[in-house]
């Protein structure tokens, strides 16, 4: 406020330094164009108090500047026509102010207008997803709640056979764990740990992760191919993270083709906006285009069996790298996801 106040009263002086002939006069002298072009002058610190400080601002400085050129109104016009041509500066000033004022003060309305109603729909987004959040979470507790609940009751029960006593213990134990599970699944979106970051060559890191989904799914006929280049591919993050993305994503390409599909995992480099982009092409239906945007949100699930928290966290860690990661459809059939990471600018 107070820079803006001081940059106008420095254009105010120079306007009325040239009115009075104190910076022109001298070089020039008293010539009637540069006076007449000095009326024109003082609509520049008239404009620029209406875009700062609306109507009001601009009426008060049209104000000033008439109130500063009087003393040279009653005392260096002597020609009524002069005169005449002075009054009607001054008019203009103060019907210049009332204009652009109303006109900024309007423009500015439209712009708090549009920022209230960015900031409630923001407001109702984090709501509505506060609301999916608090539902799914209430749901993937009720379930096991439930189970410890039925197994509490038994072991309470004198009769229970010491056989089964183990079995129902262990069913506490493990939903206990699947509890605790979601618990940290959802804190690792809210508030993820600190990453531990260092060079990661991406390629072994596709390779160990190529090779763990084989492992897991070897008793099935999918093939897993990978397309990766021969030279490092480097980016700085914390490879644990980025191997938990990578696996997590591997996984739901294979869930989602068929028996006898492939996955197709790619890494390249994009030299134009120096980042390595990471792709998984699936054999699978792919996704409704209306689930697209969704399908990052804690517990939105396109699978029957799905917690809906996997690629929420992929997304937590991938955009925490400074990258990102979408979905699409491919024409052939299937999904794509494409991870986009920035590269290393050291190797070392």
């Amino acid at each position: 406020m107070s820079a803006k106040i001081a940059v106008l009263g420095g254009v105010i002086a120079l306007t009325l330094g040239i009115h009075y002939g104190w910076l022109i006069d001298p070089i020039f002298g008293h010539v009637h164009w540069i006076h007449a072009i000095h009326g024109r002058f003082c609509y520049i610190p008239i404009v620029i108090a209406a875009a700062w400080f609306g109507l009001r601002g601009g009426l008060l400085t049209a104000t000033l500047i008439t109130v500063l050129i009087t003393p040279y109104l009653l005392r260096g016009v002597d020609n009524p026509h002069d005169m005449a041509g002075e009054l009607a500066d001054v008019v203009f000033y103060f019907a210049l102010a009332a204009l652009s004022g109303a006109l900024f003060d309007r423009e500015l309305r439209s712009r708090r207008r549009a920022e209230e109603m960015r900031v409630q729909l923001e407001r109702s987004q984090r709501l509505s997803l506060l609301g999916r959040v608090a539902a799914g979470l209430a749901h993937e507790i009720k379930n096991p709640l439930a189970s410890i609940k039925g197994a509490v009751e038994i072991l309470s029960d004198d009769n229970t056979a010491e056989s089964e006593r183990e079995e129902f213990r262990q069913i506490v134990h493990k939903e206990i764990q699947r509890i605790n599970n979601r618990v940290m699944e959802l804190l690792e979106i809210a508030r993820p740990r600190e990453m531990q970051t260092r060079p990661v060559d991406l390629v072994p890191l596709v390779e160990a992760c190529i090779r763990q989904v084989q492992a897991q799914t070897s008793g099935q006929p999918m093939d897993i191919e990978g397309k990766l280049p021969q030279e490092r591919v480097v980016v700085r993050g914390d490879d644990e993270k980025l191997h938990q993305v990578l696996l997590n994503v591997l996984l739901n390409a294979v869930e989602a083709s068929p028996e006898e599909g492939r996955v197709t995992v790619a890494l390249a480099v994009d030299d134009r906006s120096n980042e390595a982009v990471l792709t998984v092409d699936d054999d699978g239906p792919g996704i409704d285009p209306a689930e697209i945007d969704k399908v990052f949100e804690p517990f939105h699930s396109t699978k029957a069996s799905g917690t809906g928290l996997g690629l929420a966290i992929a997304r937590a860690i991938v955009e925490q790298h400074g990258g990102a990661i979408t979905l699409e459809n491919r024409k052939e059939g299937g999904l794509r996801v494409s991870i986009r990471l920035p590269l290393s600018g050291s190797e070392d």
